[in-house]
């Protein structure tokens, strides 16, 4: 049976790369994103593609008076959804001191607040329908701080934390929980991404994300290999040397 299933931040990187493996499986999706002009041609390209049912609105998660008008009008005209997924983001780079603490609310706001407030509506439908699965894309900087970037790695830790939380809060309300951890993706969130250490391919990504929800997995590192043999030793290693990789 075909699933319904919401991507917030489906415009490009991981989400695009998101809607199209869903589309391959024959999903009808409902994607939103800032940018309506970029979600229009991916829109236009999956049904084309797969002959699947593709709905589109415009969110910008930090604008919290819009998140819930705009996700419960999308999830009106879908019907019965089955997931949700969190996934819009920002990345920043800001040393500590430059005094440019607006940069820092910026990636908070929508890291974590838009995240949170994407999740709670989904949650209240959920509990609505008596089923659904929440997908959190949080991040591997939620495991040890990225120098350079102590906001976006916050936002991550913070949210995972969140979704920790919410899925003892919802056991046994027939409502999953799955918590994302990608490793570095070459996407255009930020500049060279490509030279990070084990830069994965974002359909490969969005692969194991999909296979791993389908899956009711609680938490995922993706791609598995090699992150899931490094997280462990992520908050091991010495200043030094997390100094010397990133």
């Amino acid at each position: 049976m075909s699933q319904t299933v919401i991507i917030v931040g489906a415009s490009r990187g991981i989400g695009a790369s998101l809607a199209r493996e869903y589309a391959a499986r024959g999903a009808t999706l409902g994607l939103l994103a800032r940018s309506t002009g970029a979600l229009e041609t991916l829109a236009l390209e999956l049904r084309q593609n797969h002959g699947v049912r593709v709905e589109i609105a415009a969110l910008d998660v930090a604008d919290r008076e819009a998140v819930a008008p705009v996700m419960n009008s999308l999830m009106d005209r879908l019907g019965t959804v089955d997931v949700v997924i969190a996934n819009a983001g920002v990345l920043g780079w800001r040393k500590a001191g430059d005094g440019n603490v607006a940069e820092d609310r910026r990636i908070i706001e929508t890291n974590l607040l838009g995240a949170i407030g994407v999740i709670d509506v989904a949650v209240a439908r959920f509990k609505a329908q008596k089923h659904g699965q929440v997908v959190g894309i949080s991040s591997i900087s939620a495991y040890r701080g990225i120098p350079g970037s102590g906001a976006y790695s916050a936002s991550k830790a913070a949210l995972t934390n969140y979704l920790e939380a919410l899925r003892l809060e919802l056991s046994g309300k027939g409502i999953g929980v799955t918590i994302v951890h990608p490793g570095f993706v070459k996407t255009d969130i930020g500049p060279n991404m490509e030279k990070y250490p084990f830069a994965a391919e974002p359909e490969k990504v969005a692969r194991e994300i999909a296979n791993g929800v389908a899956r009711g997995k609680a938490s995922l590192i993706v791609p598995g290999f090699p992150w899931r043999l490094i997280m462990p030793a992520l908050k091991l290693l010495p200043d030094s040397v997390m100094k010397k990789i990133f």
